[in-house]
C-alpha cells in the first residue's frame, strides 16, 4: 500500500480492510445490475419469445462454464491481480457488443460479461481469503451483502430507465465506467496475495483433479449445491421477472422497477445476519429456502392476476435475501488454506452451473407451458434446497 497522506474518508477506504473490499464488491455489483434487466428484454426483442431467451441463456452459459474453469491456470501463469484486470476488460469490451443490438453482438456480448464477472468473483473471493481473518468472514459477509445489495436496488431501474428514456446504449456504458472503475481503484489499493498461501511456482492444476478433490469433501459439495440453487432462484427473478413485466401488460419500466424492488430486500441482510448468529444458521438457511419456495409457488398459481403476483415475487425476495446474508459462509467455514484458489474456483461456478441449468430447465418447460410455470418450477426447486439444507453442520 501507499504512504501518503490522505483525508480521513478516503484513509478508510485505502487499505485492503474491510472497507476496501466492500467498494470493490460495490463497484463490481453496479456493473452487473445496470445491464442485468436490459439484457433479458434486449433479447426477447431479438428472439420474440422467453422459450427462445431461455435457449440462448442456456447456450451462452454453457461456454462460461467452460471459461470459468480455464481461471486457476490464468491465476498460476499471470496472478490474480492480472486475471483480475482481464476479466475487468472483458465486461467493459461486452459493452459495445450489447450496444450494437444485433444477435451476434448480443451473444458475444453476454459470454464476455459472463466470463469477466465470474472471474472477477473469484479474484476478489480469494482476496477476501488473504487479508479478512476466517473468524471476521461470518460479520463480513452480511455487511458485503448490504453494500451490493443497495447497488442491486438502484442498478435494474437505473439500465431500463436509462436505456428507455436516453438512449440504448447508455446502460451499457455506465456499466463499462463501473467496470474501469473497478478496476482502476483495484490497481490504487496495491493489493497482493498471501506469500505464505499464493503457490506461484507450482504447475497449473488438472481441472478434473481438483473438482474430483472438491466433491470429495461432503461440507464443500453441499455448499456448492445450495449456492446453485440460490443462484438459480435470482437468475430465475432477473431474467424472467422483466419479460413477465412486458408479456402481463405491466411495461419494461415497471419490470426494472420490480427487479429493483426485490433488491431491496437486502436492506435487511444485517437482520437475517444477526437471525443465523442467534438461532443458528441451518435453520435460517432451511426456513429461507422454504419460504422462498412457497411465496414462489404462490407467484405461478397467481400469475393471472399481475400485481398480485409482482407483490408476493417481491416478498419472496426477502426471503431469498435470507438465504444470501450468509450464503457463503458454509463455503468458507469448510475450505482448507492451501487449497483455496482451486477449491473457490470450483465453488464459484455454481453462479455459471446456475445460469447454465436453470435456462435449460425452462426451455423445456416453455415447449410445453406458459411462462407461469417458470415461477412453478423454482418454487419447486427451492423447497428441495431446504431438504438439503438440513445437513448443514449444527455448529455453523
Amino acid at each position: 500500500m501507499r504512504h501518503v497522506h490522505f483525508p480521513i474518508w478516503l484513509g478508510a477506504v485505502a487499505t485492503t480492510g474491510n472497507p476496501a473490499f466492500l467498494v470493490l464488491f460495490t463497484l463490481e455489483t453496479l456493473a452487473r445490475s445496470v445491464v442485468i434487466a436490459v439484457v433479458p428484454l434486449q433479447a426477447l426483442a431479438l428472439l420474440g419469445d422467453a422459450q427462445k431467451v431461455s435457449v440462448l441463456y442456456f447456450a451462452v452459459s454453457a461456454g462460461g462454464l467452460c471459461g470459468i474453469l480455464a481461471v486457476p491456470w490464468l491465476v498460476r501463469r499471470l496472478r490474480r491481480r492480472w486475471v483480475m484486470s482481464l476479466a475487468a476488460l472483458c465486461i467493459t469490451a461486452a459493452a459495445p457488443l450489447f450496444a450494437s443490438h444485433t444477435l451476434p453482438g448480443l451473444v458475444a456480448g453476454l459470454f464476455l460479461h459472463l466470463v469477466g464477472v465470474a472471474a472477477v468473483s473469484i479474484c476478489l473471493n480469494l482476496f477476501v481469503l488473504d487479508h479478512i481473518p476466517r473468524k471476521v468472514l461470518t460479520h463480513f459477509e452480511p455487511t458485503r451483502m448490504l453494500f451490493t445489495g443497495m447497488a442491486w436496488m438502484v442498478g435494474p431501474a437505473l439500465g431500463v430507465y436509462l436505456g428507455n428514456h436516453v438512449a440504448v446504449w447508455v446502460p451499457y456504458a455506465t456499466s463499462a465506467g463501473f467496470a474501469l472503475s473497478q478496476l482502476g481503484y483495484f490497481w490504487f489499493l496495491r493489493i497482493t496475495e498471501n506469500p505464505m498461501l499464493a503457490s506461484a511456482i507450482a504447475p497449473p492444476p488438472n481441472p478434473v483433479l481438483f473438482v474430483r478433490r472438491y466433491f470429495s469433501q461432503p461440507r464443500l459439495a453441499l455448499a456448492w449445491v445450495l449456492a446453485v440453487g440460490r443462484g438459480g432462484w435470482w437468475g430465475m427473478f432477473f431474467i424472467y421477472t422483466p419479460i413477465y413485466a412486458v408479456t402481463a401488460g405491466l411495461g419494461a419500466d415497471v419490470g426494472g422497477l420490480i427487479v429493483s424492488a426485490g433488491a431491496a430486500s437486502i436492506l435487511v441482510v444485517t437482520f437475517w445476519g444477526w437471525i443465523g448468529r442467534r438461532y443458528g444458521l441451518r435453520r435460517l438457511m432451511v426456513g429461507g429456502y422454504a419460504a422462498t419456495g412457497l411465496l414462489t409457488l404462490a407467484v405461478g398459481a397467481a400469475a393471472g392476476t399481475p400485481w398480485l403476483s409482482v407483490a408476493l415475487l417481491i416478498t419472496a425476495c426477502f426471503g431469498a435475501c435470507s438465504i444470501d446474508g450468509a450464503g457463503n459462509v458454509p463455503f468458507l467455514r469448510a475450505v482448507r488454506p492451501r487449497e483455496r484458489p482451486e477449491m473457490t474456483t470450483v465453488y464459484a461456478s455454481y453462479r455459471d452451473t446456475a445460469r447454465l441449468s436453470i435456462p435449460g430447465i425452462f426451455s423445456l418447460v416453455l415447449q410445453v407451458f406458459a411462462l407461469p410455470a417458470v415461477f412453478v418450477t423454482s418454487g419447486l426447486i427451492m423447497l428441495g434446497m431446504a431438504h438439503l439444507a438440513r445437513h448443514i453442520p449444527r455448529r455453523l
